[in-house]
């Protein structure tokens, strides 16, 4: 497991220069991801506002990674005191109920938008619990969303 050990190295590197050590660090493998997640007393800092910081430590760790790794074949998911996981699962439950009212209706639904990892999260999600149903990103930019219909609707 030479690449789980570059990548926990490397974090612990990034976090001490930030000032902002971390008290556990887990790493998981998961469909194809490596899923970090970080304790810390610091994790305000560490997430930012509206998890702006957290996004940007991700992109800097993948960076450096994927270099470090020479091109490891998994992504790497940082998360701070699942933060993230929350949001994913609060991201998934509005979808889902979302979705069983297009079932229920068969009206479409549009969700709020949210970042490229949050829609995919719901794509794959929903297109594997709802075989009847459809998932379809629209918009632009930071306003893109989902929307949810019935198949062939």
């Amino acid at each position: 497991m030479e690449h789980d050990r570059i990548l926990l190295q490397l974090i612990e590197e990034v976090l001490k220069k930030m000032g902002t050590p971390a008290s556990n660090i887990e790493l998981q493998e998961e469909e194809g991801n490596y899923r970090v997640n970080i304790e810390s007393d610091e994790a305000n800092l560490l997430i930012g506002f509206h998890g702006e910081t957290i996004r940007a430590l991700e992109h800097a760790i993948r960076l450096i990674f994927w270099k470090k790794a020479e091109n490891p074949e998994k992504n790497v998911i940082i998360d701070i005191q699942n933060y993230r996981k929350r949001q994913e699962e609060s991201v998934i439950e509005m979808a889902i109920r979302k979705a069983e009212f297009v079932k229920k209706m068969g009206k479409p639904q549009t969700l709020p938008p949210m970042s490229p990892y949050f829609r995919r999260v719901v794509h794959m999600h929903l297109n594997e619990k709802f075989s009847d149903l459809e998932t379809v990103s629209v918009g632009e930019g930071d306003r893109r969303q989902i929307t949810i219909k019935v198949k062939g609707a």
